[in-house]
C-alpha cells in the first residue's frame, strides 16, 4: 500500500511538473518571444498596420470602415457596420444607419440565399447604389457591392466595384476620373505572386487620399 501510494503521488508531482514547465513555455515565454521579435523585424505589421495622418491614426490596413458620403468610396455592406458608431443625444451608441451598437464585433448574418431577410437587404441596398449612381445599370452593379465579407470587416473592393463608384465620386468631390482613377490604381494590390488571389482595392487608403486631395485631410 506504501509503495502505491508513493506511485501514486510522484505521478501527481510529474503531472503538476509537466503542466507548470508547458504553461511557463507555452503560455508565457514562447509568446515573449514572438512579440520582440515581430516587434523588431517588421513593427509596422505587430502594431496592427496602422494607417497615420499628421500623427492622428486613421485606421488599420487590415480593417475596413463604413463611409456613406458621397464624394467618398464605399465598402461592401457589413452586419456590424465595420463597428462605426457615434453617441447620441441620449447618451448611447449608434451604428450610423441608426440601430443601437451592439458591441465590437466581427463575422456576417450568414443569411442562405433563399433567406428573404437577405433578399430584403440586398433590395434595399441596390435601390440606395442607383439612387446615388444614376447612370449605373441594376445588373452592372458588382457582386460584392451587394454582399458582406466572412468576417464582415473587409478593407477591400474589386476593381471593378471601385471603377462603378468613380462618377459619383468625381462629381461629389470636384476631383476629376482621370485623378480618382490614379488613386485607385495607387491602392490597388495585386494577385499575390502574380498568380493567387485577386486584384483589390483598398477602400480606407483610397478614401484618405480623396481626402487628401480635397484639401479635407
Amino acid at each position: 500500500m506504501k509503495e502505491s501510494g508513493k506511485n501514486f503521488w510522484h505521478g501527481v508531482r510529474q503531472a503538476v511538473g509537466v503542466t507548470l514547465i508547458l504553461m511557463l513555455i507555452c503560455g508565457v515565454l514562447y509568446p515573449c518571444l514572438m512579440t520582440g521579435l515581430s516587434a523588431m523585424i517588421m513593427p509596422n505589421h505587430a502594431k496592427g498596420d496602422l494607417i497615420t495622418v499628421d500623427g492622428k491614426t486613421l485606421g488599420s490596413e487590415h480593417v475596413g470602415q463604413e463611409f456613406t458620403e458621397d464624394y467618398y468610396m464605399w465598402s461592401r455592406p457589413s452586419a456590424y457596420h465595420y463597428n462605426v458608431y457615434t453617441e447620441g443625444e441620449d447618451g448611447k451608441l449608434y451604428y450610423p444607419d441608426g440601430t443601437e451598437f451592439a458591441g465590437l464585433s466581427s463575422g456576417s448574418d450568414n443569411y442562405g440565399p433563399s433567406n428573404p431577410a437577405l433578399t430584403e437587404r440586398v433590395e434595399a441596398d441596390m435601390e440606395k447604389f442607383l439612387e446615388k449612381n444614376p447612370d449605373v445599370k441594376r445588373e452592372d452593379i458588382p457582386t460584392d457591392l451587394m454582399t458582406a465579407s466572412g468576417s464582415g470587416l473587409d478593407p477591400h473592393i474589386s476593381p471593378e466595384a471601385a471603377e462603378i463608384q468613380i462618377p459619383r465620386i468625381s462629381k461629389a468631390s470636384g476631383l476629376s476620373e482621370a485623378e480618382l482613377r490614379n488613386i485607385v490604381e495607387e491602392n490597388t494590390d495585386g494577385k499575390l505572386l502574380g498568380i493567387f488571389g485577386e486584384e483589390t482595392v483598398n477602400v480606407l487608403e483610397v478614401n484618405i487620399a480623396i481626402a487628401k486631395s480635397m484639401g479635407i485631410l
